[in-house]
């Protein structure tokens, strides 16, 4: 029997600092990656056999590199991921034995799907008969692939490209996908799950299709009409077109906007002004709680909290509707900390961290 190399390969999950709600627009983000984790650990086996064990879940997952695989269940991703890496040219000779582990809070809005597909992506093209090591972009691009264009889902690009590329990124998906790394030097933030559960497919849609609607509204009557350069001073000449909630609604979007793109010329002034970027982060927050409504009684409370106990700002992170929040706390970091448990949320002190990466255990001869 041959002896095959063991492969680790780790991706981080990420929170959306500026452009909540935004990237499935083409509007920009940005987001970075954060120092809570995702792995997964394996060899090739002798037959076409996947085997995974998933032991934070108590589950396991095995069937046969059969091309096309057939899916079994909603958002059937290791699956997925298999046949869109097939459809683009790698060939699996082996079968893997692997094993799933990590520190991500699941279904709470901080990418921990997308950051298990970028792991597997990075696993399995490495573990392929190509044997190939692709850059984050690639491997970013094939679980968008894998997780959103296979199961027609609502969402974009950004969990893909900021837990692959890793750091800070700005993310632009207009009019072509364009990834910038911001090099700034951001203190500690403090996440907290509100361990309320979320309904992210159907938030995602909900908000999604409002705006596209008024969007599709508007260019009908107004061919020029474009979210990428619509001026908020410019939505008084839709009120004959639109009823208060949509106007409201599209002003929310142009203002998401507006505080995205201040916020990049923020963070790449040295020195960053910390507690101006905080400040931001409440102002995003106040639109995605009163206009897209996404937040909840219970994360209101927490980010109140957090701001009582130091915090330079405090926001929603995810599609909502549960899930995460964070907070921006470079000082009083443990208080913050504490304001957020007391207020019944699971917190974690977390930092900006790099992207997936692989080492690889050369199997003893």
């Amino acid at each position: 029997m041959k002896n095959y190399s063991e492969l680790t390969v780790s991706t981080p999950g990420r929170v959306c600092l500026f452009g909540e709600h935004q990237d499935y627009l083409k509007l920009p983000i940005i987001a970075c990656a954060i120092s809570l984790r995702v792995s997964i650990e394996g060899n090739k086996r002798n037959d076409n056999l996947i085997n995974i064990n998933l032991p934070d879940i108590n589950d396991k997952e095995i069937f046969s590199l059969d091309f096309p695989i057939k899916y079994d269940r909603e958002r059937d991703y290791f699956k997925s991921t298999l046949n869109v890496l097939s459809r683009n040219g790698f060939t699996f000779s082996n079968g893997v034995d692997c094993t799933v582990k990590g520190k991500i809070p699941i279904n709470a809005g901080t990418s921990s799907s997308s950051a298990l597909i970028i792991a597997w992506v990075n696993f399995l093209t490495q573990m392929s008969d190509q044997a190939r090591k692709l850059s984050a972009e690639e491997i970013a691009y094939f679980a968008y692939e894998a997780e959103v264009l296979e199961f027609a889902e609502p969402g974009g690009m950004m969990d893909q490209y900021s837990t692959a590329v890793g750091g800070i990124i700005f993310l632009e998906s207009y009019p072509k996908v364009n990834v910038e790394r911001i090099n700034s030097n951001l203190g500690s933030f403090v996440l907290g799950d509100s361990q309320e559960p979320k309904d992210t497919k159907f938030i995602l849609a909900r908000v999604k299709n409002q705006i596209q609607n008024v969007s599709k509204e508007l260019q009908k009557k107004y061919p020029d009409f474009s979210l990428q350069n619509i001026d908020l001073n410019e939505t008084g000449r839709f009120t004959k077109d639109l009823n208060k909630e949509q106007i409201e609604l599209l002003e929310g979007t142009i203002k998401n906007r507006d505080i995205t793109r201040k916020a990049k010329k923020l963070l790449l002034k040295s020195p960053i002004d910390h507690k101006e970027i905080g400040l931001m982060l409440t102002e995003h927050q106040a639109i995605l709680r009163d206009v897209l409504k996404i937040s909840t009684p219970k994360i209101d409370r927490m980010i109140d909290s957090a701001l009582k106990a130091g915090a330079y700002g405090a926001k929603i992170n995810g599609s909502g509707g549960g899930g995460c929040m964070f907070a921006y706390a470079p000082q009083h970091t443990n208080e913050v900390n504490d304001a957020i448990e007391k207020e019944g949320g699971k917190s974690y002190i977390i930092q900006v961290d790099k992207g997936t990466h692989s080492s690889v255990l050369e199997a003893a001869k």
